[in-house]
């Protein structure tokens, strides 16, 4: 068979990274509203019309804009799944917590099989996205190369934060459908978890060209 050969991704050119003072001339920015989740979170949209900043503000060497943003970007893969472990330990404790209170036919939600099979789902995502984390953290603490191991990590437990949130929603029911209960704002912040910091399907071509050695960024 023919030896697989890696493509290489072109060298960004000429790209530098600024740290731009919010009182530049030029800069401006805009919240958005009307989000379907992070609500406590400002969000907002930044313009940059015909700003000058000195030399003085770049972050890094000439050129290496590209590098630093992609390195910081690999970090923040880590964060946002170190956050969707956090929504899917709340699901899992909101889950639990209201199937032992909540009676139906005279019993205790949690003793229903299938009530047993949602939280066992949960339970077994927290552990396996939380491992995730920590050995992409690993990774960073000793200096090595992590990439890889962030995307998996985003990928994997942005998806089984939303996976988590759903089946919250279904133990508790109709309730968990209201603003009442905190299951259904797990779901409404567990959403973006799969879109920011690149999506899941980003994660997966991450993935997939560093077990392939075949870039199908084309």
């Amino acid at each position: 068979m023919p030896a697989v050969r890696a493509h290489r991704r072109p060298r960004a050119e000429g790209v530098s990274a600024f740290l731009v003072p919010t009182e530049t001339l030029g800069f401006s920015r805009t919240e958005i509203k009307g989000k379907l989740g992070l609500r406590g979170q400002a969000t907002a949209e930044l313009a940059f019309d015909a700003m000058r900043v000195p030399a003085s503000t770049r972050l890094g060497a000439e050129g290496d804009g590209f590098k630093i943003a992609m390195h910081s970007l690999d970090k923040g893969r880590v964060s946002v799944a170190a956050g969707c472990v956090g929504i899917i330990a709340g699901c899992l404790d909101a889950a639990v917590s209201y199937s032992r209170e909540r009676q139906q036919f005279g019993r205790p939600l949690a003793s229903f099989q299938l009530v047993q099979d949602m939280i066992a789902d949960i339970s077994v995502d927290a552990d396996a996205a939380r491992l995730l984390v920590w050995r992409a953290a690993d990774l960073i603490d000793r200096g090595e190369p992590f990439g890889v191991a962030a995307s998996k990590a985003k990928y994997f437990a942005s998806e089984a934060a939303v996976r988590a949130a759903n089946l919250a929603i279904q133990v508790f029911g109709g309730y968990g459908y209201v603003d009442e209960y905190p299951v259904q704002k797990y779901m409404r912040d567990a959403r973006v978890m799969t879109l920011y910091e690149g999506t899941s399907q980003i994660q997966k071509l991450l993935v997939g060209r560093a077990e392939t050695g075949v870039n199908a960024f084309v």
